[in-house]
């Protein structure tokens, strides 16, 4: 009974902002034993149900990863918007795609007999590809943006502003490559760029006594083009997580507001 009386005073003094009928389950708790519910009473009278603070605090995993995709399909549409038009890659200092470096001493040796023009040629056509192929981009990552489960929602919610970007990249980066290949590879031939490698090469080869050169230029634009396309959709997801202006949707405004 003593020991009843000592514990009844002090789920008083916890309580004592709140309502005694809130008291009397705290009491139980202490009494029984029971952490389970004393940890429920508790977060009953302070408010906190047990979810994490920061940014998605008091929605289900649900509702933060329907929210982290739509960021991430948004930012990938805007930035592929942005890369997909003409000179989105080649007039873009951060995303332009120069010649590969293991092509820097063909460009060298055009530049020494006058034909330095075939090189430029090819380094426009490479962007003018990566250019067409992120036009084409779009259903390809929101296919890969609907097949991803986060299991640490939370924690990549309330990461760096570049969080969800690196998980997609992370996780879904060998699928997009992988889809996107005969995109870049049919840019690539539908601006030229095959023929212009061609043809430099040949010219190159016709210069004597030039050590070998090459480059795989289909996984060279296909690299580039994710880069490109990847810059942007970080800089978008920053966007939203950070200006409330770019929260465009309700469910975007509930998760980062």
């Amino acid at each position: 009974m003593q020991r009843r009386l000592v514990l009844a005073g002090l789920a008083a003094t916890v309580i004592a902002p709140w309502r005694f009928a809130s008291a009397d389950g705290l009491l139980d708790s202490l009494t029984s034993g029971d952490t389970d519910s004393l940890t429920s009473s508790l977060g009953g009278l302070t408010g906190n149900s047990g979810s994490s603070g920061g940014l998605g605090a008091g929605l289900d995993t649900g509702e933060i990863v329907s929210g982290l995709k739509e960021a991430l399909g948004i930012g990938t549409e805007r930035a592929v918007g942005t890369v997909g038009a003409l000179n989105g890659f080649n007039a873009d200092p951060a995303i332009h795609i120069p010649l590969p470096d293991s092509l820097s001493k063909v460009q060298s040796a055009l530049k020494t007999v006058g034909m330095s023009d075939m090189a430029d040629e090819l380094e426009l056509k490479l962007n003018r590809a990566a250019e067409e192929a992120s036009g084409q981009a779009t259903d390809i990552f929101w296919g890969a943006i609907e097949g991803m489960s986060i299991d640490d929602a939370k924690g990549i919610l309330n990461g760096p502003d570049d969080a969800a970007t690196q998980y997609l990249r992370r996780t879904s980066g060998g699928e997009l490559k992988d889809s996107m290949r005969p995109v870049v590879d049919s840019s690539l031939s539908d601006v030229g760029a095959i023929q212009s490698y061609d043809s430099m090469m040949g010219e190159y080869d016709n210069i004597p006594f030039m050590p070998d050169a090459k480059a795989n230029i289909t996984d060279y634009a296909l690299d580039k083009t994710l880069d490109g396309i990847f810059f942007y959709v970080a800089q978008e997801e920053a966007a939203i997580r950070n200006n409330p202006v770019e929260r465009s949707t309700a469910l975007l405004k509930k998760v980062f507001g």
